[in-house]
């Protein structure tokens, strides 16, 4: 039953209503208004989700199986964390679980699972690409107070100065007007500095992650794949298994008669 279509999407369907509700309530004119409405909503969400869990756990084969997905333990912790704290002076815990309840969605959409598991697998080999764009802005930040520390002081007066400056500027945020344009005016060759970083800051070392982003989420889709064919063996197998059964018992009456 839980993993049927219809209850998926009704869990899909009341964790969206939570976020809606959640959002409702950052409006303070709402909240004083409908006070009753909103309590009322939260405890059905807190029984609803309460009771899937329970059912989702008794729905394998041994209930400590659950807890062998760490999307299952993520539910879990926030569901009995809400659970856990409504009632008491912990407040700020509180709504700070009841927010994280939508992020339940993730578990719910298989696709969101795959993108987040390659982005967690991602976090290790950043480690080599923030290194090269660390020393891409630390190299340049020193250049900019070299080049334009007396031209513009406000945005490259100082290393700290010249690296928020070079933060603006890779993303690429009114860098023209806010920063290129006066330099330039000044510094006619300040756009060589300025077009050289954009090109590597932007274009190679950020597609370097983006890149390496795909490459997990196409294995994490490979993974998944050779999943499901070892599911289906396993399941020709049995259905083997039990042909083979059928035909020994079979072959024992013939046998006997």
């Amino acid at each position: 039953m839980v993993s049927h279509r219809y209850f998926v999407n009704a869990v899909m369907l009341v964790i969206l209503l939570n976020a809606i509700l959640i959002g409702v309530e950052t409006y303070p004119h709402f909240r004083q208004d409908y006070p009753g409405v909103i309590q009322g909503f939260e405890v059905f969400f807190l029984w609803f989700f309460t009771i899937e869990i329970i059912l989702r756990v008794f729905a394998e084969k041994k209930f400590y199986q659950f807890f062998y997905s760490k999307w299952n333990i993520f539910d879990f912790v926030v569901v009995a964390g809400v659970l856990l704290f409504s009632g008491t002076y912990f407040i700020s815990a509180l709504r700070i679980l009841r927010v994280l309840r939508v992020l339940r969605a993730v578990t719910v959409i298989p696709s969101l699972q795959r993108l987040v598991t390659a982005f967690l697998k991602t976090i290790p080999s950043l480690g080599t690409i923030m290194m090269l764009l660390g020393l891409v802005f630390y190299i340049y930040a020193v250049l900019g107070v070299m080049f334009f520390g007396e031209i513009s002081p406000e945005y490259f007066g100082s290393l700290h100065l010249s690296l928020v400056t070079l933060f603006q500027v890779i993303t690429l945020e009114s860098w023209a007007s806010g920063v290129f344009r006066p330099i330039f005016a000044e510094s006619p060759y300040s756009w060589i500095y300025f077009v050289s970083f954009i090109l590597v800051g932007t274009f190679i070392v950020l597609n370097l992650i983006v890149g390496e982003i795909l490459n997990n989420i196409q294995e994490a889709k490979e993974e998944e794949q050779k999943d499901d064919k070892i599911e289906v063996s396993k399941q020709e197998l049995a259905k083997i298994t039990d042909e083979i059964s059928e035909l020994k018992k079979l072959l024992m009456k013939k046998e006997q008669n």
